[in-house]
């Protein structure tokens, strides 16, 4: 008698699963190092330990089943674990802050490429303001910290394959900088045929007809990669304690010093392995993920953890008010301790993709915060919406490029003149979703210090000097162009037709 017929006719069902489950792992073994067959001498160690963290992921995407939460365990946070940011600040600073920031080091994540803004190459090169892009801003905020405090806090980029050629040309030009700049590469797994579960790639390569075979598994392996880099040891040796992580997208992802200070000198003694800066959810936020009581530890849940029947309820502004902004301050002893245990424990999000040429992949990543449920003592800060600015698409572009924020050393403020702290809500049409096309839209960035809403939907363009106040609506009907012409004010207007303002 057969194994797989002796298993179905013991216990059934769950044994035949068990018995597949194991046939597959070992396919996908044996794919995995017919793959490592083909590295050359040079790539053979760091391909290994790429496979082999994604071999581990591949068991645990294999034995959990369904969405990762129990929705009747998930708790509200007790108070005290997440702290308002205005409590933290009322602490004041020490007087020897420099030695407090000396104990810092600033990762970057640094793995995305420009794609959905219609740019090639990095997302942190594409310029964001008076033609400094992500990166000079970064460098120029933490060359003014270095100056100002005469300290010595290094930038790190986790790059991914996709990234770090073109940033590591980039660096170049920061070598006068007053910032030390390291980078790492984030690991690259193989994605898997959905259907069969078997890695599409036959070998390392990654050019050609191989390019899609691969991906950056999510920034929640900057924990391995960042460990087996060496630069974790490297910065424990001289006297770093704490990372602060953020996207390089968030333009108000800035050091802290009052969080930084909370860190360093706790009020009650006891450090904090791990803070999640969280803000107030708005009508815009409600798919970020959100942190939650459970089972005794602070959590993270994204939607995609949620069961189908209460996604309206993780939606609600009411019963989870705030979410992760992903600006995290973490301590790297505690990382170095659990990634030597084998201790940090992240759910899988399955993100399903289409290849060019038609066939369904699935690729395995996990979130960086994710992990708070495995470090001691960790908080939550609810910091000012100020902290959260990411750039994601041309509105958001927008917004960071006019007169509604101050450039001050790398660092964006809201301007001093807007009334209300807000941030107005834009939505450009598909005709802005490219970086060069939205610049070819305006003559110049509109004034909208009075601004609330703006909408703009179709073949629009704006002449020198325009001011919008308010609310704004401006639809080009398919076919139809509308130029706003110089110097017009728009206020609480709608626009609609067709209106073209030809010179003569």
């Amino acid at each position: 008698m057969s194994d797989l017929s002796k298993a179905m006719s013991q216990d059934g069902a769950s044994q035949f699963q068990e018995v597949i489950r194991q046939e597959l792992e070992l396919s996908v073994k044996k794919e995995l190092e017919k793959i490592l067959t083909t590295a050359s001498s040079h790539e053979f160690e760091h391909t290994k330990k790429d496979l082999d963290g994604f071999r581990k992921l591949f068991h645990r995407f294999l034995q959990e089943k369904g969405p990762s939460v129990d929705w009747g365990k998930i708790q509200r946070p007790p108070e005290d674990s997440i702290q308002p940011y205005e409590k933290i600040k009322a602490r004041g600073l020490p007087d020897n802050i420099s030695s407090v920031l000396n104990k810092l080091v600033v990762v970057k994540l640094n793995g995305g490429l420009g794609t959905s803004m219609g740019c090639k190459g990095p997302k942190s090169l594409i310029g964001v303001r008076n033609e400094n892009t992500f990166l000079d801003l970064t460098v120029q905020q933490i060359e003014h910290l270095n100056k100002t405090y005469n300290t010595d806090v290094p930038l790190v980029l986790m790059n991914s394959f996709n990234t770090d050629e073109d940033t590591k040309k980039i660096l170049q030009k920061y070598n006068h900088c007053r910032v030390k700049i390291y980078t790492f590469n984030q690991s690259r797994y193989p994605r898997i045929n959905k259907e069969s579960l078997l890695p599409v790639a036959k070998d390392v390569s990654y050019s050609g007809e191989n390019t899609e075979a691969w991906y950056p598994p999510g920034h929640g392996d900057i924990y391995a990669s960042f460990y087996n880099s060496g630069l974790l040891d490297t910065f424990i040796g001289e006297g770093k304690e704490y990372i602060f992580v953020s996207n390089i997208d968030n333009l108000g992802a800035t050091v802290d010093l009052y969080i930084l200070n909370h860190l360093m000198n706790p009020p009650n003694g006891k450090r904090c392995e791990f803070v999640m800066e969280v803000t107030n959810k708005t009508r815009a936020d409600v798919k970020g993920g959100t942190l939650t009581q459970y089972e005794g530890k602070l959590r993270l849940v994204e939607i995609a953890q949620v069961p189908k029947a209460h996604v309206d309820e993780f939606k609600s502004v009411s019963k989870f008010k705030i979410f992760n902004t992903n600006n995290l301050w973490i301590s790297l002893a505690a990382v170095k301790r659990l990634q030597e245990q084998n201790a940090i424990d992240m759910e899988i999000i399955v993100n399903p993709k289409t290849l060019d040429g038609g066939l369904n992949v699935i690729q395995l990543e996990t979130a960086v915060g994710a992990a708070i449920k495995s470090f001691e003592n960790s908080l939550g800060i609810n910091v000012p919406r100020s902290r959260f600015l990411p750039v994601k698409t041309t509105s958001d572009l927008l917004l960071v490029m006019s007169n509604l924020y101050s450039l001050n050393a790398g660092s964006l403020t809201m301007s001093e003149k807007r009334e209300f702290p807000t941030v107005p809500l834009v939505k450009l049409g598909s005709s802005f979703t490219k970086v060069q096309d939205y610049l070819r839209r305006f003559e110049s960035i509109p004034d909208m210090l009075e601004l609330d809403h703006l909408t703009v939907s179709g073949d629009v363009t704006f002449g020198k000097n325009v001011s919008l106040k308010g609310t704004v609506i401006i639809i080009a009907n398919h076919g139809d162009r509308i130029d706003i012409p110089p110097g017009a004010v728009l206020e609480n207007k709608i626009v609609s037709g067709n209106l073209r303002i030809l010179d003569h």
